[in-house]
């Protein structure tokens, strides 16, 4: 028998799935990890006087925190919140 001519088709599909895993890395699961980590050190560093917005949509200026939970007082209410449901922090965004 004489070889065919060409690479073989296993090669070529191996190749593809290859570069298709690469790209999806990059462009998908690679930004999303910075983004979690960078979520994960701001939650870590709020602290007393920070304002910050809930998940839900709740704006207030802390005014005690613990390990896991956040005392806010919003609007001369006071609430306490879970850290992890705080989704971005005011203060941040005026430097």
């Amino acid at each position: 028998m004489v070889p065919r001519e060409g690479g073989n088709a296993a090669t070529a599909l191996f190749i593809q799935m290859a570069a298709f895993a690469a790209i999806f890395y990059f462009l998908l699961i690679r930004p999303q990890k910075k983004e979690q980590d960078r979520h994960k050190e701001m939650l870590a560093s709020i602290k007393k006087g920070d304002e910050i917005v809930t998940g839900g949509g709740i704006i207030g200026k802390v005014v005690e925190a613990k390990d896991d939970r956040l005392t806010i007082d919003s609007g001369g209410t006071q609430m306490v919140v879970e850290r992890a449901r705080v989704a971005r922090r005011l203060n941040e965004e005026k430097k």
